[in-house]
C-alpha cells in the first residue's frame, strides 16, 4: 500500500495529487504530510503572494510555524512560483530574498521553487514516496517495489533558493 498524502484543512487552494492517494487532515506543522508519518515528514508551501506577506506582516507567525517544523526528519519550504514573480510583485524583492536565506539558513530548512501547481505536487508525490519507503515499516517491506513511474518521471525545477 503506498503512502497517502495529508494536505491540511486549513489549506486554502490545495495541490492536486494525480498520482498518489490523498487526504485532509489537521497537521499541527505544514500543509502536507503522510498519514502514519505526520510527526516525521512536513511540507510548508506558499504561494509568491503568501511568501511576500509572510516574510513582512506576518513574519512572526512564519517563523513560529518554522520553529515547529525543527524536530522534523524531512521538512521543506516549497514555493509556488518563481523568483522572478517575487520581483515583479514585491516592493522589496531584495528583502524577500533575504529573509528567505536567513530563515533557510536559521531552521535549516531547504526553500525550493516550483514554477506550478502541478509540478509542485508532483515534486510532494517523489518527496513522500521515498520518504514513506525509506522510513516506514511498511514502505522499507515494499523497498524492492519500484516508485511509480508517473511519480518517478515528472520534471521538476527544484530550485534551491536564489538571493
Amino acid at each position: 500500500m503506498p503512502p497517502i498524502i495529508i494536505t491540511d484543512t486549513r489549506e486554502q487552494k490545495p495541490l492536486i495529487f494525480q498520482h498518489l492517494a490523498s487526504e485532509s487532515g489537521t497537521l499541527q506543522s505544514g500543509d502536507y504530510s503522510i498519514k502514519g508519518l505526520v510527526h516525521d515528514f512536513a511540507v510548508e508551501r506558499k504561494s509568491i503572494a503568501d511568501l511576500c506577506q509572510s516574510v513582512t506582516r506576518g513574519r512572526e507567525r512564519f517563523e513560529r510555524e518554522l520553529h515547529r517544523l525543527r524536530g522534523f526528519a524531512f521538512a521543506r519550504i516549497l514555493i509556488v512560483g518563481s523568483p522572478h514573480e517575487v520581483q515583479a510583485i514585491a516592493h522589496s524583492a531584495k528583502a524577500v530574498f533575504s529573509s528567505l536565506t536567513a530563515m533557510e539558513t536559521r531552521w535549516n530548512l531547504p526553500v525550493v521553487w516550483e514554477p506550478s501547481p502541478e509540478l509542485a505536487a508532483r515534486l510532494v508525490e517523489r518527496w513522500a514516496w521515498f520518504f514513506w519507503r525509506e522510513r516506514s515499516a511498511v514502505g522499507r517491506a515494499a523497498g524492492a517495489c519500484p516508485i511509480p513511474a508517473a511519480v518517478a518521471n515528472g520534471h521538476t525545477a527544484a530550485m534551491v533558493s536564489a538571493s
